[in-house]
């Protein structure tokens, strides 16, 4: 059944994982074109000794995939036509993706989908940075072949103007930290000899950057370095601005702030693309999405442009109905907490803690005395440089109170930190470490494995060693880790940093497993405010001056405690009738107005809830 007509393979190996010397070729001995006589799979020179899969030879029967020690390979049938979409491979048994969104002049197009889906690779290529070989590896790529393809299509003189020069392109990278390798000298400075567009004393104010100015490029803290590259990004004269991930490093208040930035400093006839995973910002700034779906770090493909509510809905549904796709088995759907008065069971309370004051390296924090219940999990918000990350050291025990005092002390505490460094670890691969954290705690436990383990892909990171991860395959690892020890508080810092919104939703779910089965309290913090809906049942808000002082708020209900923080940032949320997922209104909208004035900033509660299929 597997020599079905129509069908193409696309095979890929990570090279990373695949290790010949250490295995027994499972993938060669028992791939059954190979046992017959025929060559689908061998070890080849070509690739430093590593397996080679000849993709016209292999049947696609999943063998080599299942028999695999390390989940090096990945094999997958699609129709044939789609060969005529492939806009580039990276190389033999490498990831392929098939088509590219198109750019609209005056719009805002926002673009979403898992990592691994192509997302940076379709930014490359439509800014220029990459000429796509159109899945010709071996023949150095070329513009002219690229439009002689794309002729008589919608993208053909958006290409054209690329290819031609004519067309100036601005690409804000994902990874920002590469910018200290490379840039030298103060903010103010580079910042005034790049203005081209005369709008530096506008973009320095609507980004805050009046703190960093005089700092030097390469001292930058991420969140600082993040505005900085959107800055320079915004102050270039050019028809086509390219934003990947701007919202990383940066608190509820930078995010909007860099949204607004985005849609209002770019010239209105310029084309504008984001990538972003906060769903929320994703939301505010586009409008219109293009959802990237396939199997991640295989093959990706680009679904027609939707609306924005409908394109971020469809992808939350996991059913795109332009393209009549099935993109994942189960919808994501948000729902309300109740509010305090509605509950009937009495809660248990689990944790107290008085009045504390903290002062640290100038910076001074005050706590108001508060009381977490059996089972909880308390979302805590508040700009950067507020306290929040102090509070957390507080109760880890890492730091003591100037006043007041601890009441964690003798609890067995499992912290996830903000910033993860993974020498602190004590296991050298991910295999040691998730073969240990099995031996006892949340990891022993089906669900765990699954819903945690595996639907985060570190079942597939083998014995990578753990200082080799990605920032993204870190902060996953980091979160499991922490989430798989038994303990009686757990405390996480950042959870959702440099992963995509479908691992956000499956870490949240599963702090919130965590909290149910192990009955104790979990604190959050985290800067997507769509993760502090879905997670929280009581918020904690921090105000105060960033960097000076900050002021923790007693947990406070969902609703009340969200309507406080917004209100503080001057941001009014609704609710989509048919996700439930939190939608920040356009500023001087209707919905804004009305909500401002009568001082519901979080949402206006709709009567019914949606059903789960």
């Amino acid at each position: 059944m597997f020599w079905c007509v129509g069908l193409v393979r696309v095979a890929v190996i990570d090279y990373d994982l695949c290790k010949p010397h250490r295995c027994h070729l499972e993938c060669v001995r028992f791939c059954p074109v190979n046992r017959s006589g025929g060559k689908a799979i061998e070890i080849s020179e070509s690739v430093n000794g590593k397996a080679f899969i000849y993709e016209v030879a292999c049947v696609g029967c999943g063998i080599c995939v299942k028999k695999c020690p390390y989940y090096a390979i990945s094999v997958v049938n699609l129709p044939d036509e789609l060969e005529k979409q492939v806009v580039h491979r990276y190389g033999p048994n490498a990831f392929k993706l098939y088509g590219l969104p198109i750019p609209q002049a005056g719009t805002v197009v926002g673009v979403l989908g898992k990592n691994g889906s192509g997302k940076t690779t379709v930014l490359r290529i439509l800014s220029g940075d990459l000429i796509p070989n159109l899945g010709v590896f071996d023949v150095k790529p070329s513009w002219d072949r690229v439009l002689e393809r794309f002729r008589g299509t919608e993208l053909y003189n958006y290409l054209k103007t690329v290819a031609d020069g004519s067309l100036r392109r601005v690409h804000k990278i994902q990874h920002v930290d590469l910018v200290r390798k490379y840039v030298r000298g103060h903010v103010g400075e580079v910042l005034t000899r790049i203005d081209e567009r005369g709008l530096l004393s506008e973009v320095k104010k609507s980004l805050s950057l009046d703190s960093a100015w005089d700092n030097k490029v390469s001292n930058l803290s991420g969140g600082e370095l993040q505005r900085f590259t959107i800055a320079a990004a915004l102050l270039r004269d050019a028809g086509a601005y390219f934003f990947d991930e701007p919202s990383s490093y940066l608190d509820v208040r930078e995010r909007l702030a860099v949204a607004n930035a985005i849609r209002e400093l770019t010239p209105k006839s310029a084309y504008v693309m984001v990538v972003e995973h906060d769903l929320a910002v994703l939301d505010y700034v586009s409008d219109s999405v293009v959802v990237m779906y396939g199997e991640p770090g295989v093959y990706g493909l680009c679904s027609k442009l939707y609306s924005v509510g409908s394109g971020i809905n469809h992808f939350l549904e996991g059913f795109l109905p332009a393209e009549n796709m099935r993109i994942r088995n189960e919808k994501i759907s948000f729902y309300f907490r109740v509010s305090p008065s509605e509950i009937t069971e009495p809660k248990r309370p689990y944790l107290y803690w008085p009045y504390m004051v903290k002062n640290l390296d100038g910076f001074k924090l005050v706590v108001d005395e508060g009381t977490s219940y059996v089972g909880e999990i308390i979302g805590v918000l508040g700009p950067n440089a507020i306290g929040k990350t102090t509070f957390i050291r507080l109760l880890a025990g890492e730091l003591k109170p100037d006043e007041g005092y601890v009441t964690t002390e003798g609890l067995k505490i499992s912290y996830k930190p903000q910033y993860i460094r993974a020498e602190t670890y004590p296991w050298t691969t991910v295999e040691e470490a998730l073969k240990e954290l099995r031996k006892e705690g949340m990891a022993s436990t089906e669900w765990f494995e699954t819903d945690v383990i595996r639907k985060l892909g570190l079942h597939k990171l083998g014995d990578k060693e753990i200082t080799s991860l990605s920032g993204g395959e870190l902060q996953k690892f980091a979160v499991t880790a922490a989430l798989a020890r038994e303990a009686d508080l757990y405390l996480i810092d950042e959870p959702s940093a440099f992963i995509d919104v479908e691992e956000r939703l499956t870490v949240a779910k599963a702090i919130r497993k965590v909290a149910e089965v192990r009955k104790t309290t979990i604190f959050v913090v985290d800067h997507d405010l769509l993760v502090a809906d879905y997670i929280s049942d009581r918020v904690m808000v921090f105000e105060g001056v960033p960097g000076r002082e900050g002021y923790a708020r007693s947990p406070a209900d969902l609703r009340t405690g969200m309507n406080k923080f917004l209100e503080s940032v001057q941001v009014t949320f609704r609710r989509d009738p048919r996700t439930y997922r939190p939608r920040i209104n356009k500023p001087g909208s209707y919905l804004d107005r009305q909500q401002k004035m009568l001082r519901e900033y979080y949402y206006v509660k709709p009567v019914q809830q949606p059903t789960e299929e």
